[in-house]
């Protein structure tokens, strides 16, 4: 029988009660992808896996830089935006998730011991080319997840917010922890988080740079689905399930 998650996700919350079955759908679903996969290059900071057989049409962004816990460089910056705008121009991807290899850590945001040794100019012009790459992500013209799996603050939750859902795992950390020292997020956070979840709710998240769990992004609004125990990756890939069959967007 194939994994079905429809069940849980008509639930605001997956509880202790169904924890033991969402890991063995996890593990079902993520074996085989595994095993249906095509993986451009596992060396790269960021590149993309295509998933074949009955998954065909799903694309997987990985981010995979731990030296820095995924926080933004210029050499990730140019790897996913290459990355993007690579699947852009595809006829093959009907739907993106987009998640991190690195345990524990969706994005830490912007890469600050590079940015240290950064002119005014080069600051500049890394801000420009990362809000350029969050808008070539946000205007992809097929549905995007991201796959929230530990911390997504500052930067980090900038780049989830471009994606059109959210879904988030046990260890997820979420906010804009910049805003505690006066610092306005660069890449328009505090715009998206406002669209997304109304403008009294995000100025609180702003004003008190709160950093909430993944129950606490769902109560909020900040992701469509949550789990309190694992990875959310089987809760994303049972959405791009549902949205395979459906006409092209």
């Amino acid at each position: 029988m194939k994994p079905n998650l429809t069940c849980i996700l008509q639930q605001p919350f997956i509880f202790n009660n169904v924890i033991q079955k969402q890991r063995v759908i996890q593990k079902t679903i993520l074996s085989r992808a595994l095993n249906t996969s095509t993986v451009l290059s596992s060396e790269k900071l960021c590149f993309v896996e295509k998933l074949g057989g009955e998954d065909k049409g799903i694309s997987i962004i990985n981010i995979n830089n731990p030296a820095t816990k995924n926080a933004f460089s210029r050499n990730l910056l140019r790897e996913f935006r290459d990355t993007v705008n690579n699947l852009r121009f595809e006829n093959d991807s009907r739907v993106v998730l987009l998640r991190s290899l690195v345990d524990r850590t969706f994005c830490s945001g912007a890469d600050l011991k590079e940015r240290i040794n950064m002119s005014e100019l080069e600051i500049k012009e890394f801000l420009h080319n990362l809000q350029g790459a969050f808008r070539d992500l946000e205007r992809l013209p097929v549905p995007t997840i991201a796959v929230i799996d530990g911390i997504c603050v500052g930067g980090g939750l900038e780049l989830a917010l471009c994606c059109d859902m959210r879904v988030a795992g046990e260890h997820s950390k979420i906010g804009l922890p910049e805003t505690k020292l006066g610092i306005i997020p660069g890449a328009g956070g505090t715009q998206r988080l406002s669209r997304a979840i109304g403008v009294a709710k995000a100025k609180e998240l702003i004003f008190t740079g709160r950093i909430v769990s993944a129950k606490g992004a769902l109560e909020d609004g900040i992701v469509n689905y949550a789990t309190v125990e694992g990875s959310s990756m089987a809760i994303a890939m049972n959405i791009a399930k549902q949205i395979l069959p459906c006409g092209k967007f």
